[in-house]
């Protein structure tokens, strides 16, 4: 049975309207993903999963999209609905339209992003963990990005890599060799709210040439996070790096850190899909440890 067919009543029930037609979606990693037509014309997207954890993953997700929302710097699909319903985890959420995106939906989107960036906390971190794809995300509570980040972002995932036997001990740095490595590169840095996972696929562009982001990992990072993750797969337009750094300028040793963050996405990448980023991560290593 679809997933779908053990929630349709409750949807239904929820927004006191039929389910018409439903069609199913590439791009969910962690969960079966719909886009779903009622009889009043309108039409939603669904997530949803009987995974062990499912419910933890989008009640994080809704979070962070509501944090995000809450900036009015950027848009993000409205929550119509989530919970659980015949041990079926869900999120009911807005359908956007998309199209590709221009030059100038990607300027739109980097000056956005750079907007988003000047919201700021005390502390790095977050107030509780979240996820990272389909792996556990760390945010304890840190005043200090060069802890924040070796601790909290390397240490966590290389210590899962050397569990899952991906990595060796002797081919990694000690957390004490990873700090002495930022203290060159990191210098004043402020905590800002990123995405966390900002990359081609998550984000869309509505038909009438509005951003909109999708599947947050957020925390208060390094801004330089979000750069990093959406020049690692191909990258975005040069409208949207122009943009940005119209925005927040360039500064010394921008693309040693570029790397070394880069470092932290290839290790989530080695632990979910396996060897295949062993070379990139371990490129890294041997470049900057």
């Amino acid at each position: 049975m679809h997933l779908i067919e053990g929630l349709q009543r409750h949807i239904e029930d929820l927004l006191n309207t039929s389910i018409v037609g439903s069609r199913s979606l590439s791009g969910g990693d962690t969960a079966s993903v719909y886009k779903l037509d009622f009889a009043d014309k309108t039409s939603s997207i669904l997530k949803c999963s009987r995974n062990i954890g499912s419910v933890d993953m989008f009640e994080a997700e809704v979070s962070g999209l509501q944090l995000i929302a809450s900036t009015n710097t950027i848009a993000t699909p409205s929550i119509l609905n989530y919970g659980t319903h015949n041990d079926i985890s869900f999120i009911l959420m807005e359908y956007v339209k998309g199209k590709s995106p221009s030059k100038e939906d990607y300027k739109k989107l980097g000056y956005q992003i750079a907007q988003l960036h000047e919201h700021t906390s005390d502390n790095f971190g977050l107030d509780d963990d979240n996820f990272i794809g389909s792996l556990e995300q760390k945010n304890n509570l840190i005043n200090n990005w060069i802890d924040f980040y070796s601790e909290q972002r390397l240490g966590f995932q290389i210590k899962m890599a050397i569990k899952k036997g991906l990595l060796i001990n002797s081919e990694i740095p000690s957390i004490d060799d990873i700090k002495t490595c930022l203290q060159s590169y990191c210098k004043k840095v402020k905590p800002s709210l990123i995405h966390g996972d900002l990359w081609n696929g998550n984000f869309i562009v509505s038909e009438d040439g509005r951003p909109y982001l999708i599947d947050p990992s957020v925390s208060y990072s390094h801004s330089e996070m979000d750069i990093a993750m959406s020049r690692l797969f191909g990258g975005f337009d040069s409208s949207f790096y122009q943009a940005y750094h119209n925005e927040k300028p360039i500064t010394e040793y921008y693309e040693e850190r570029i790397e070394i963050y880069q470092l932290y996405y290839l290790l989530v990448h080695l632990n979910i899909f396996g060897t295949s980023y062993y070379g990139s991560v371990k490129r890294i290593l041997n470049n900057h440890f």
